[in-house]
């Protein structure tokens, strides 16, 4: 339903997205996090033909963002972090407006305006003026806009964003039982109402994704936490010689303790024989733990990741030096 290849865009001399490549299928619910500035919200806006790209491929239910933007929006629903409303209008005479501009038929519309107004939670506002609402509401009215012509695909961004925590959690609840019957690509910084709701996630960092997987894949991995009193080099080789290890990330050394994350193969538990390894070199094991990963530690080790745009000007500085 959505295909991104090598999407790239530049405002002027500054790159927002580079080579950004994903695919969100029929059906799913995907979370699309990053930190603020990693360029998700640029990536929004041109799936949803609110601005070009500067190279690349979108394509958003079967349709061109660039070359067919009018059947891109017929088969989207886009909310917006900052909702753009109109404040004079009241609730029930923007949403009968917006109806009509989405071609929704009349024989149809009220039944539609009806149901996204129970679904959002607007009822007792159909005729208070948008001008004098809460965040909160106007944000729902916003999802309301999103839904009202019954479209395919609903890219979502900060849709919780201003809501209290009981409109939070009704609010997640109405995009969960959305994803039935539609395709959603959420954008929020909560990463617990990613686990709530998305199937999976794609993370975006400094303008490239770093990080595709199923919620169900980032819970199945598992490492081992290790803290022993040794040589942090001999250790780290000691460990990778361990069969079924396939990474061995040491975290630092403090007053001769060193810490090591590893990773094993086919998720085995390799705990006794690490313990094994490392006792029979005279090393003092101090902690020895399984741990299950979760999409907070994903989305850090994304975070953690060099950033290409800072190495490049890494280099740039030391070429000038020499």
């Amino acid at each position: 339903m959505i295909e991104v290849d090598k999407l790239t865009k530049y405002f002027g001399p500054v790159q927002a997205i580079d080579r950004v490549t994903f695919q969100v299928d029929k059906g799913e619910i995907v979370g699309f996090l990053g930190p603020n500035g990693a360029g998700k919200t640029t990536t929004m806006r041109i799936l949803t033909s609110y601005m070009p790209a500067t190279s690349g491929i979108a394509k958003v239910a079967g349709y061109d963002v660039m070359t067919e933007s009018t059947d891109v929006r017929r088969n989207i629903g886009y909310l917006q972090e900052s909702v753009p409303l109109y404040g004079e209008m009241r609730v029930l005479e923007y949403l009968d407006y917006r109806a009509k501009l989405k071609g929704v038929p009349r024989g149809q519309r009220a039944q539609r305006i009806g149901y996204c107004l129970e679904r959002c939670r607007l009822r007792e506002v159909t005729r208070r003026l948008i001008g004098t609402l809460s965040r909160g509401y106007r944000q729902r009215v916003g999802l309301a806009d999103a839904m009202v012509h019954d479209p395919p695909i609903l890219i979502l961004d900060e849709p919780t964003a201003g809501l209290d925590p009981l409109q939070i959690r009704e609010t997640l609840a109405l995009i969960k039982e959305l994803g039935q019957s539609h395709t959603i690509l959420l954008s929020t910084h909560i990463l617990s109402e990613v686990e709530a709701v998305c199937e999976r996630v794609i993370i975006i960092n400094a303008g490239r994704i770093g990080f595709s997987q199923s919620l169900a894949e980032i819970e199945s991995e598992s490492r081992i936490l290790l803290e022993v009193r040794g040589p942090s080099e001999q250790v780290s080789g000691t460990l990778r010689g361990i069969s079924g290890v396939s990474q061995v990330k040491p975290l630092g050394q403090d007053d001769g303790l060193a810490s090591f994350e590893i990773r094993t193969q086919e998720e085995t538990d390799l705990r006794e024989a690490v313990s094994r390894a490392v006792t029979d070199k005279g090393w003092l094991v101090c902690r020895l733990d399984l741990k299950y990963r979760r999409l907070e530690d994903a989305f850090f080790d994304v975070l953690r990741e060099e950033d290409p745009l800072k190495e490049l000007e890494k280099s740039s500085e030391a070429i000038k030096k020499i």
